[in-house]
């Protein structure tokens, strides 16, 4: 099956933040998103550790060891950019100035539950960070993962069985096979990618999925 890389899934998402936008892009997956961010489109990264105003990924020659997001991965900072109190970071989060957050996540519900910081194993380190503050602070949150696990387990599921991190807090999820939206009716598919078909991404999601695809009529599978 033809899927999307997490590049192009990275740049594909890129296209949906609108100029102006102050934006989160969550540890792991979602950080990708800044290197496909037009250069012409004035848009804020915001980093909970403290920083608002970053750039791409630097060159391995450009890498300031000091100068990282809160994933420790080294980040860029562009002109009028900025550093301060991780505390002041979070009362940015808890007060709603981010109008973006993208996570990525272990599980998400049809009710737009998240659950992306353990699967609940006994041996899994704590590691919510903030996550929680971002899922419920940020005006819009969208969801960047694979569709499947590595075991082949559908993340789109009717009710999370992980530790959540937030309740009925997802807008969007972009998958490497679809682009969905939660509503209050349930998942609604917006764009398939590669050669996924309505029917091969309903059977391997085990929740109804209404399909909306561009330039097409409201289905269902």
């Amino acid at each position: 099956m033809n899927t999307l890389n997490h590049n192009q899934l990275a740049e594909r998402i890129a296209q949906d933040i609108p100029e102006g936008a102050c934006v989160n892009l969550g540890i792991g997956l979602p950080t990708l998103i800044a290197n496909y961010l037009p250069s012409d489109k004035e848009i804020l990264l915001h980093s909970e550790n403290g920083i608002l105003g970053m750039g791409p990924t630097p060159a391995e020659q450009d890498i300031d060891p000091e100068l990282i997001n809160a994933g420790k991965q080294p980040v860029t900072l562009l002109a009028g950019g900025c550093f301060f109190h991780h505390g002041d970071s979070f009362a940015m989060m808890r007060g709603g100035h981010l109008d973006i957050c993208v996570l990525g996540a272990y599980q998400v519900s049809v009710k737009g539950d998240l659950a992306n910081w353990s699967t609940g194993a006994k041996d899994s380190i704590p590691a919510v960070g903030g996550a929680m503050d971002l899922a419920i602070g940020a005006k819009k949150v969208y969801v960047m993962t694979d569709h499947l696990t590595k075991k082949g387990q559908c993340k789109i599921v009717e009710a999370c069985t992980y530790p959540l991190t937030g309740m009925g807090c997802i807008d969007r999820i972009y998958t490497d096979m679809a682009v969905m939206d939660v509503t209050p009716t349930g998942i609604v598919v917006k764009e398939l990618f590669g050669d996924v078909t309505a029917e091969y991404l309903q059977e391997v999601t085990p929740v109804k999925l209404t399909f909306a695809l561009k330039n097409k009529e409201v289905s269902h599978v």
